[in-house]
């Protein structure tokens, strides 16, 4: 039963954490930085395991009851997602993006410690997605076994994330070409721009 409750747990946990996509970006460029990775993958790793964990002992429904909330930091991630993409989409034109070293942004800890705590918590799905939607599909199982389920999906998002964010060195020989972080930095200003975009035209239910 715990087995058969955590195995459901992690592809839960996996179908979900893979779909926010913005945090991925993130992840995926600062792995092939390089920079901060250790950072990286403890924050947000640790910062949906908090929010599963959360969701099980059923503060999920609290996030139900305050609607205002989750469309403050709809606003609050729309804007966020608005200014990251724009430094993609300039990274992109200038062709600023690259394997060398820089005093760039990205490669201050604390600024990544920062647009990591943001792509994190000011995106309002995951609220949705951990404490809301885990948390109510670990109900369907009795005592002790709604915490392997929980501690499933956690186990999900620490694989994922370190394996984002450490595998990404087998793209560098690529992401050698300047060319290439040109395209990359391209697509992540346009995904940056859908997500915003998406955010502002739904509100969230």
């Amino acid at each position: 039963m715990f087995v058969a409750a955590a195995s459901a747990g992690f592809m839960t946990g996996a179908g979900l954490i893979i779909a926010i996509g913005a945090q991925n970006a993130f992840v995926l460029r600062q792995g092939l930085q390089r920079r901060h990775i250790g950072l990286v993958v403890a924050v947000c790793s640790l910062g949906d395991i908090a929010l599963i964990l959360c969701g099980v002992a059923g503060i999920g429904a609290l996030v139900q009851e305050w609607p205002e909330l989750l469309q403050a930091l709809r606003f609050g991630g729309a804007a966020f997602l608005a200014w990251y993409g724009f430094r993609a989409a300039k990274r992109a034109w200038q062709g600023s993006g690259g394997l060398t070293p820089s005093q760039s942004d990205d490669s201050n800890w604390l600024r990544v410690l920062l647009a990591c705590l943001a792509f994190t918590f000011l995106n309002p799905h995951v609220y949705l997605d951990t404490m809301v939607l885990v948390g109510s599909l670990s109900t369907r199982y009795p005592g002790m076994v709604q915490w392997a389920f929980g501690l499933g999906a956690c186990a999900a998002s620490l694989l994922w994330f370190s394996t984002l964010g450490y595998s990404a060195r087998l793209l560098v020989p690529i992401f050698r070409n300047p060319r290439a972080w040109q395209v990359l930095d391209l697509l992540i200003a346009v995904f940056m721009a859908v997500l915003c975009t998406l955010l502002l035209l739904h509100p969230l239910s």
